[in-house]
């Protein structure tokens, strides 16, 4: 690996196109060839899980919006175009990554990595999936795009801290996403250096999308960074530049944006020929709930386990890093983390609703775990008041850890019940995690697919889906097809029709 040091530069610089930023990325993309197996591997598990989750959130609003808005935009005629999970016609390939990419952001069930920054780099899938299905590349050449994605996101995420300046984590999948898009393609590293540039500048937004009373915005957002990722493609294809350099500039991303005129950075990216693994240091979710609170999750469960139903209790305080205490914890100072009326989007990034609700379940689902009735029932919202978050040091240390075996995102909960018993216990990872108690494997992957997909698909659309998938590496041209798994269409429509109309 090397190690680039990113700073702002003057205009009167005339910083070298070779030295942005923008341009080592793009020269990430264009390098990357001969994908490692194990890369490989792990791509395909997670175009499973992608499928799982998009198609367990079909009949749900924004999904149903955005499937709706994409097919307002069928294929032109004489091209390919591309699929929407739920249908089956064909619409631009902008349009199918912001279907799919909402459809599968909606659950927050997918993948995440988290370092100096949050990601789920899961959302680079869709826009390169509908672009190789829409420009007729092989599985092949799709697997090839996604290592790519995933080795410029998680480097993005390690080096460039989004976070502290309330700008929302999309703003690095941008990037990525067109990275990925240039290695499928297998452009030249002039045009993705453009085409970087542009999504850079276009998918910058404030975190007020994941603060307070949120919002089904929180599912478009990536996808709005899928499509308008795949347009800077477009446009860098035609021959057309981008403001730069959007990274190093005196009015540009870091300058404006992040630490002001003295920023610096540095991102450490893969040397020509250097295998790109980084997608092997991301990890899937068990459950659907930030990933912070994936860990707090299976720690619930092991202390109902543990001490079955609890009554009397004082007070719960979930010690655990300054991430988890401020984005998902009563360290975020909004007061709808504890309002029972509070939206399904909101509920997710509630580590005290999600603590509560599985400490007393003693299990966590999709969907019944944020039922309105789930959350308006009197001893829950009693026992969700009592519980706070502490940040604790040690444990904002052990999630900044460099070592990716040692990196902890999880807490410890002391509970303490009115007779002054205390309880306690901690949890470093999520069960699901590479370092947890039951990794997730390919067998994983297949029963959350399976589980997820149940209601949706047949056992034998499944397994047509599974079958394909597993032969991803070989499938040419229309055999992509196989990744939307056929579905009961007619519901799907019903749900459509019943949405007020729009614009379009």
């Amino acid at each position: 690996m090397i190690d680039h040091q990113v700073r702002v530069r003057r205009s009167a610089d005339r910083l070298p196109r070779e030295e942005q930023l923008a341009w080592k990325l793009a020269a990430v993309a264009t390098g990357t060839h001969d994908v490692d197996p194990r890369a490989a591997a792990m791509a395909v598990n997670r175009v499973i899980d992608n499928a799982a989750v998009a198609t367990a959130s079909l009949l749900r609003r924004p999904v149903a919006v955005a499937r709706a808005q994409a097919a307002a935009h069928p294929a032109a005629p004489g091209t390919p175009g591309a699929s929407v999970f739920g249908t089956a016609g064909r619409v631009s390939p902008e349009w199918a990554a912001w279907a799919n990419g909402t459809a599968v952001r909606e659950l927050d069930f997918h993948d995440t990595f988290l370092a100096a920054d949050y990601s789920h780099p899961g959302d680079n899938i869709p826009p390169l999936l509908a672009v190789a299905q829409h420009t007729g590349r092989s599985g092949a050449d799709l697997l090839r795009g996604i290592v790519a994605a995933y080795e410029v996101h998680v480097a993005l995420v390690k080096g460039i801290c989004l976070h502290a300046h309330r700008i929302d984590h999309v703003a690095h999948l941008g990037a990525a996403t067109v990275c990925g898009l240039g290695a499928l393609l297998e452009l030249d590293t002039a045009t993705v250096h453009q085409a970087v540039q542009q999504a850079v500048h276009t998918t910058t937004a404030t975190r007020q999308s994941r603060k307070g009373e949120i919002s089904s915005w929180k599912a478009f957002a990536p996808a709005f960074a899928g499509k308008a990722a795949i347009e800077a493609v477009d446009r860098a294809m035609r021959g057309e530049g981008s403001p730069s350099p959007i990274y190093e500039g005196e009015d540009g991303f870091l300058a404006w944006m992040l630490d002001g005129p003295d920023a610096a950075y540095t991102v450490s990216l893969p040397e020509l020929g250097e295998p790109r693994r980084a997608i092997l240091e991301t990890y899937t979710k068990e459950h659907s709930a930030e990933y912070q609170a994936q860990a707090v999750i299976d720690l619930a469960r092991r202390l109902r386990e543990k001490t079955g139903p609890l009554t009397g209790v004082r007070d719960i305080v979930l010690h655990t890093s300054h991430h988890t205490h401020h984005v998902i914890g009563s360290g975020a100072n909004d007061p709808q983390k504890y309002d029972p009326e509070a939206s399904r989007e909101t509920l997710d990034h509630s580590v005290p609703y999600i603590f509560a609700v599985a400490l007393e379940d003693g299990a966590w689902h999709h969907e019944r775990s944020y039922a309105p009735e789930r959350a308006r029932r009197p001893e829950t919202v009693a026992l969700w008041r009592k519980i706070r978050t502490a940040e604790d040091p040690e444990w904002t240390r052990r999630y900044h850890d460099p070592d990716p075996s040692r990196r902890a995102f999880g807490g410890r909960a002391v509970i303490t019940l009115e007779d002054g018993t205390v309880i306690e216990d901690e949890l470093a990872v999520a069960d699901a995690h590479p370092a947890g108690a039951r990794p997730f494997d390919r067998a994983g992957y297949t029963a959350k697919f399976r589980t997820l997909a149940e209601q949706a698909l047949t056992p034998a659309a499944q397994d047509a889906f599974l079958d394909a998938v597993d032969r991803l590496g070989t499938l040419e041209g229309t055999e992509l097809d196989a990744l939307f798994p056929a579905v009961d269409t007619g519901a799907v429509a019903a749900c459509d029709s019943r949405l007020p109309k729009g614009l379009l």
